[in-house]
């Protein structure tokens, strides 16, 4: 009898697999695993709730030998989600808009200087390391949001599914590590915090500045939008020049 029960939970799970709810839910179950650990360890940046869920995830689906398609089809709705929400960033950047006018030539300043040297940076490391050409323009975009980043990858000639890790990687990582950086050079006007984060790190680094404060998740809305729109005509541009 003891042994029949592992063969009985794998067809319950064959069964449930099947579901697109159950990739669902896994989804949003491993957000709120990762929201809790993320108050319960005082909201510490190190701590954040979207790379907690995706190792918890990766290893949910690594374990069971899931494929990331058949994953994706109960999770698209969230990804669906990822429209309205980058639209509803538009509200608070409503409400300091006075402020982004009052702004703008150093809005442009930064926006030009920090989205060309985050694929600079990014492409000349790459080069350094020797790394082919598809990889170095797959890594150019990192900094932008992943449906933009994939499209300016492509159209280049790189990898989109490895310019879609890249920039999930960077977001987490500059969520998780700008708030630190931040206080260590001394910034601490929220507008310069949160445009940092947005241009550094796009949604998700938004996301973490909406969560700290209204200001600086504004302001981080729109270097994310800015940047996409600067990075997609700029990085053709250089490439085309450098290559």
């Amino acid at each position: 009898m003891q042994s029949d029960i592992p063969t009985d939970l794998q067809t319950v799970w064959v069964y449930l697999s099947a579901s697109p709810l159950l990739h669902l839910t896994m989804t949003l179950a491993a957000y709120q695993a990762g929201m809790w650990i993320y108050k319960r360890g005082g909201m510490n940046p190190l701590l954040n709730p979207v790379l907690i869920a995706v190792v918890a995830l990766v290893t949910i689906l690594s374990v069971t030998g899931t494929s990331y398609d058949t994953f994706f089809e109960g999770a698209q709705f969230v990804h669906f989600l990822l429209g309205p929400a980058t639209v509803a960033l538009a509200v608070p950047l409503y409400r300091q808009f006075h402020r982004v006018r009052e702004s703008a030539f150093a809005i442009a300043v930064s926006l030009i200087t920090g989205s060309a040297f985050a694929a600079a940076s990014a492409m000349g490391i790459a080069w350094a390391l020797g790394a082919g050409q598809t990889t170095i323009i797959s890594i150019g975009p990192k900094s932008v949001t992943a449906p933009v980043a994939m499209g300016i990858a492509e159209s280049l000639g790189g990898l989109p599914s490895l310019t879609a890790v890249l920039v999930i990687a960077t977001g987490i990582l500059g969520a998780a590590l700008g708030p630190l950086v931040l206080n260590l050079v001394g910034v601490k006007d929220w507008a310069s915090r949160g445009f940092a984060m947005g241009t550094a790190a796009h949604g998700i680094g938004t996301a973490r500045a909406l969560q700290v404060n209204e200001i600086a998740g504004a302001f981080s809305g729109l270097a994310m939008g800015l940047n996409a729109l600067a990075t997609a005509i700029l990085l053709p541009l250089a490439w085309s020049i450098f290559r």
